[in-house]
């Protein structure tokens, strides 16, 4: 079965399903179970990926125009599940509270937990749950954040942070209409995920490498972690930060600070 792979700069091409390492998705595969030929990549099927994508591209375009004229600065903000982007939110709206207007966008497949975590922190917090009318999707993209862009009041914001679905492979395939990209990377993740998961790795201008005080339980390499990363983006920022306690937040708030202040600039 042929699949595609978008770039971040908008190029994409179609590969062969045995090179299936950059996609975290379970599949089994079973001998003798019907034609498959029905699922080949052809000229239909990429016909029908070139509308998805310019469909989205054209929304993103008009979330960055809307966010632009509010003077709005977007930040998507990404990982795998569990790396720790919610406990980094919290305490960024809490230490910002007085200092940046902040909104979230948070997206997940169900549930509020998340944005329920989020609220009381004096941000305007707008819950998207791609499996309510959304398809279930595993990653936000333009049309999704057009609709959670309106239930905040732009006017009255700074800095809207968009709190991705919760997964390495699609979301830093869908542009949402963000000025920046960013992601929260756990130390217990593995110093290969660089190379198993190259389009998020690529697509970020800051890595937030997340739970720092678990390194003395682990076998985490981090120079070979750095090293990985320099190979498929050697111009990303690194940030070393344990959300839960606190060390190493102010870099991160200090990264916030600069693209909102250059956002107004």
């Amino acid at each position: 079965m042929g699949r595609f792979h978008r770039h971040d700069d908008g190029t994409w091409h179609t590969h062969d399903h045995d090179d299936d390492h950059e996609h975290e998705h379970e599949h089994h595969h079973h001998e003798d179970v019907g034609d498959h030929s029905g699922y080949d990549t052809g000229g239909e099927r990429i016909d029908v990926l070139e509308a998805i994508f310019d469909e989205n591209d054209r929304k993103a375009e008009s979330n960055r125009a809307k966010l632009d004229a509010a003077g709005v600065v977007a930040v998507n903000l990404m990982s795998s599940p569990g790396a720790g982007k919610t406990t980094l939110l919290r305490r960024t709206l809490a230490d910002l509270a007085d200092e940046i207007r902040c909104g979230v966008i948070e997206g997940d497949i169900a549930t509020s937990i998340d944005a329920d975590r989020l609220s009381g922190l004096g941000a305007q917090v707008s819950l998207l749950n791609t499996g309510a009318g959304f398809g279930g999707e595993c990653h936000l993209d333009a049309p999704m954040v057009t609709h959670a862009l309106e239930a905040l009041d732009l006017d009255a914001l700074d800095l809207v942070l968009i709190e991705n679905v919760g997964n390495l492979v699609c979301p830093a395939e869908f542009d949402v209409g963000a000025h920046h990209k960013a992601m929260v990377f756990s130390v217990t993740e593995g110093e290969d995920k660089p190379l198993k998961y190259p389009v998020m790795f690529a697509a970020v201008e800051v890595v937030v490498v997340n739970k720092t005080d678990l390194l003395p339980y682990l076998d985490f390499d981090m120079n070979l972690f750095q090293s990985n990363l320099a190979k498929i983006n050697p111009s990303a920022e690194i940030i070393h930060t344990c959300a839960t306690k606190g060390d190493g937040v102010d870099e991160w708030l200090n990264w916030l600070r600069g693209v909102t202040r250059h956002g107004e600039g």
